[in-house]
């Protein structure tokens, strides 16, 4: 059925319940998983949204982020690994989380996407944007995704 199923997570309960789907799919196709999280990076201007930061606090915030991006992948790996599921951990740094998934499911051949959606309304949706949205609207690949 799968070969590869990319599992995106932010950590959040509702990403864990797509973890936890991804994982059992996985299992029962005997596909492998690329687990993913995107990390963004810090802004670096006012205009940006950011603070007046030094170049070395900059790097130690997003050194931060990223470790704390692996520490929740080798979670579901460990996860994978009780369900003998083979799992790769992805660590992508990127603003654009939508596109990021559907580059890194290209990337690494994958002929699935398993994503949650927090499932807002019409003016929700229009004023903060849909990651889920985005993906599937613009990926060839199919998507899965979990309320």
């Amino acid at each position: 059925m799968y070969q590869r199923i990319l599992i995106a997570t932010d950590g959040s309960p509702l990403s864990d319940k797509a973890v936890e789907h991804g994982l059992s799919l996985a299992a029962l196709s005997g596909a492998a998983v690329v687990a993913l999280h995107v990390v963004p990076r810090y802004p670096r201007s006012y205009f940006e949204g950011g603070l007046s930061l030094d170049a070395a606090e900059i790097k130690r915030i997003e050194s931060q982020w990223t470790a704390s991006a692996k520490a929740l992948l080798d979670g579901v790996k460990a996860l994978g690994r009780t369900r003998d599921v083979s799992v790769k951990p992805v660590v992508a740094k990127s603003d654009l989380v939508a596109e990021t998934v559907i580059s890194a499911a290209t990337k690494h051949h994958c002929d699935l996407i398993v994503m949650a959606s927090r499932g807002r309304k019409s003016l929700q949706r229009l004023l903060l944007g849909s990651e889920t949205q985005y993906v599937l609207t613009h990926s060839q690949i199919p998507v899965l995704v979990l309320r």
